[in-house]
């Protein structure tokens, strides 16, 4: 086991992720040549993985836990929050999404494929970010902004830009999303006043305003 391996192992961090302070912290007499190098020995010997630059992870033989898909999403772009399918997933609202964990940040879009799968993170510009998004525990000492449903339905109306409620109505929740009617009657609509505050699209406000018409009293 090479020497960073072996420190990190014992370090013991949640997942196996570590980054490049963790590195030198670990070795704090090293320069950063050398710490380079033993980050590359340990990535060649398969040892570790490089989620992205400065961000690895211990490979499954070493280390103690799994990281969490949305833990690790919060940690490969920030600020962000879990959204979209992957939310509307998690909720139990469709199937669950397995090509890839999906997010939204105030920043700029990204992706990042990596060794435990593909992140995607889009932009949606918002008053408030954290809008109907709530802080879930997601594994033990693992946590990630996620959007509720109502959130995941806003953002997923401002990404498609061609979605309007005059046009496509309940059947984009039903037909794109995939969506079961009756299931419709789990979204809560307590967040409905910050995420119309927070919205500037008015094509987006004026869905989710014509979709609590439609269903928000049932709800």
């Amino acid at each position: 086991m090479q020497t960073l391996t072996e420190k990190v192992f014992t370090l013991a961090p949640p997942g196996g992720v570590f980054d490049e302070t963790v590195v030198r912290n670990l070795f704090p007499e090293s320069s950063p040549g050398a710490r380079a190098l033993l980050v590359h020995r340990a990535v060649r010997a398969g040892e570790i993985l490089r989620l992205k630059p400065g961000v690895f992870v211990l490979d499954r033989p070493f280390r103690k836990t799994d990281p969490h898909p949305f833990a690790l999403a919060a940690i490969l772009h920030a600020p962000s929050h879990i959204s979209l399918e992957s939310a509307l997933a998690h909720h139990g609202l469709i199937p669950e999404a397995i090509y890839q964990v999906s997010s939204v940040t105030v920043g700029r879009s990204r992706e990042f494929s990596t060794p435990l799968g593909l992140f995607s993170f889009n932009r949606v510009p918002t008053r408030m970010p954290r809008a109907g998004v709530e802080a879930v525990a997601v594994a033990a000492n693992a946590w990630a902004f996620v959007a509720g449903p109502l959130r995941a339905i806003a953002d997923a109306v401002y990404i498609n830009r061609s979605i309007s409620w005059k046009q496509d109505g309940l059947g984009y929740l039903t037909e794109s999303l995939r969506i079961e009617e009756e299931d419709l009657s789990l979204v809560d609509f307590g967040s409905l006043e910050d995420i119309l505050e927070s919205f500037q699209s008015r094509r987006v406000r004026t869905y989710l305003e014509r979709l609590y018409g439609a269903i928000g009293h049932a709800a």
